[in-house]
């Protein structure tokens, strides 16, 4: 039920947000007339289309992008007639009888009084055209859509997202209908209200068409509304970095893994009278590759007390669905505990768990005791440990902590640099802080350019990119990426499409980063894509401070997920 509150409390935020303000045109348009016959079915229309187009977004595939774009082209024509039509009274009643294709015959009546089937469809337009920043609680949200797939769960949650912005789109709506109507009747000005709506619609249109919505308005980060999201969600609910104790439940089964390593497939039956502790995790995940070599020492140390890890793989990205991609990194890793390949989310759903990395023990009668979120509390869960392998009667057990030292990509996050950059996709699904000046063109080759300067946390590209919804793919060697962060480390999800090494070199602040190189390339910044994976890139040896790193492949065929810092 918090959920749903946090997603109706995101849908009201997106009233402040810049990229909802070229849509306000649209919904003011018709504020002089009946909320209830004009205003009311405009938001339910918007709701119902958004709330569709994102449910099927988040499951779907490159076709429904296409679909998308040609509705929103549909749509601008649509208002862009509207516009003209308040502009230009003579030409008012030709303009809005259109007849508008959109996956079958809906009619526009959009005469003076407030039509409601017209009111409808112009609620459905500004649904395709309607792109609210995609702030931590509606990112929440389409990620949990996309690990469950397409059911009723998820879309009520986009739905009452949608409410929500209905909700504040509404408020305002009823506020600017008294506004103009004041207007009207103290300075006669209903004519110049009227033509300066079908400005301000027509301007709209532009603004969306040409991309600006997103490039230009989000650069206004003092209208965020990130911040306020995420300190929603952290206030609200359960966030990684939080233990709890959970209620006796019985261990959920693992079944549904479509791939087990190091062991032949388990079942929660056949560990009965064992200590368990279910870690899932994916290989590019840097938080989940600090945590490894706590599991790998626990291992060693109570394997043969009764302890049985099992790691479960559940991806994030689709090249971390390859078996053989999995294996490998298992091999590279030293992981020799069980691993379940959960590519379908069955054993993560069974345990409704949300988090990368997260940690379940069981004790011997099959009973969950202890779970923990993210990465930290490593004393916290061994002491768990000894407590239920003492409980199962396995003998004399070691009562010290295990001291684990750890260097390279898996060392624990710097604790002196609380305000590191968020992690960062490059996708456009999940895209956040793009700078550069050209617009995103979705699954498609396009040229690309760096602004003379970034604001921290912003990165862009230069050279000839496709982005699809989950990474930025190189079309031609040269191209770069450049990112203004502030974090000890800076680690980027990279791989090749063709499998073949490209070779990249990186720079901090336009000069080879030295001794504030990571540990996947030299002092010069030169370093391989070999395997798709996460690379570390910067590790800053000095006081941690924000820079602009950037990384330029010397090789086509690279592909791009996500930063991540620390």
């Amino acid at each position: 039920m918090l959920i749903f509150f946090l997603s109706y409390l995101g849908g009201l935020l997106t009233i402040f947000s810049p990229c909802v303000l070229p849509v306000l045109p649209f919904i003011f348009a018709r504020s002089d007339q009946s909320f209830r016959r004009s205003g009311l079915p405009i938001l339910l229309g918007m709701a119902a289309t958004f709330t569709l187009l994102a449910s099927l977004a988040a499951v779907g595939g490159a076709w429904l992008v296409e679909v998308n774009q040609y509705g929103r082209y549909v749509a601008m024509l649509l208002l862009l007639l509207m516009g003209m039509a308040l502009i230009f009274p003579a030409l008012s009643e030709r303009l809005t009888r259109p007849l508008v294709a959109l996956g079958g015959r809906l009619q526009q009546h959009a005469d003076q009084q407030g039509n409601l089937k017209g009111s409808l469809l112009l609620g459905v337009a500004v649904g395709f055209l309607w792109a609210p920043c995609a702030g931590p609680i509606l990112g929440l949200v389409l990620a949990g859509a996309a690990l469950n797939g397409a059911n009723l769960y998820s879309a009520m949650l986009l739905l009452v997202f949608a409410a929500g912005a209905a909700t504040s789109l509404g408020l305002a709506l009823l506020a600017g209908g008294k506004i103009f109507s004041l207007m009207k009747r103290g300075l006669g000005a209903e004519e110049w209200v009227r033509r300066g709506l079908g400005v301000a619609v027509v301007a709209g249109v532009v603004v969306i068409a040409l991309g600006w919505d997103t490039r230009f308005l989000s650069q206004f980060t003092f209208l965020s509304t990130a911040r306020t999201e995420q300190k929603l969600i952290a206030n609200l609910a359960d966030q990684p970095g939080i233990t709890k104790v959970n209620e006796m439940i019985s261990m959920p089964p693992l079944t549904g893994a479509t791939q087990w390593f190091n062991s032949k497939p388990l079942s929660s039956d056949m560990l009965r009278g064992k200590v368990i502790l279910v870690d899932f995790w994916t290989y590019s995940c840097i938080n989940c590759l600090r945590t490894l070599p706590y599991l790998k020492a626990w291992d060693e140390k109570y394997r043969d007390q009764g302890l049985v890890i099992i790691g479960v793989h559940a991806p994030e990205f689709a090249f971390e669905k390859d078996p053989h991609n999995v294996e490998q990194a298992i091999h590279d890793l030293g992981i020799t505990y069980p691993v379940a390949l959960d590519n379908q989310y069955s054993i993560w759903n069974a345990f409704s768990n949300k988090y990368w990395p997260a940690h379940y023990l069981i004790d011997a009668n099959g009973k969950m005791r202890h779970q923990h979120f993210g990465e930290g509390a490593y004393q916290d869960t061994e002491q768990m440990i000894q407590t239920l392998l003492k409980e199962s009667h396995q003998g004399d057990l070691p009562t010290d902590s295990q001291l684990v030292q750890v260097t390279g990509t898996g060392a624990t996050a710097s604790s002196t640099d609380l305000e590191h950059s968020p992690e960062t996709y490059l996708g456009f699904a999940r895209q956040q802080n793009f700078a550069s000046p050209e617009a995103i063109t979705k699954d498609a080759a396009v040229h690309y350019s760096v602004p003379n300067s970034l604001k921290l946390n912003q990165w862009g590209l230069t050279g000839k990119w496709q982005i699809s919804a989950e990474s930025a793919q190189l079309q031609n060697a040269g191209g770069a990426i450049s990112f203004r962060f502030q974090g000890r480390d800076l680690h980027l999800v990279l791989g090749s499409r063709n499998n073949l090494p490209v070779r990249f070199r990186v720079t901090l602040d336009g000069a080879t980063p030295g001794a504030d190189h990571g540990s996947d390339i030299d002092a010069q910044g030169n370093g391989v894509v070999n395997q798709q994976r996460l690379y570390q890139l910067i590790r800053q040896s000095r006081k941690v401070a924000a820079h602009t790193f950037r990384i330029e492949f010397l090789d086509a065929n690279t592909e791009a997920f996500a930063f991540t810092f620390g």
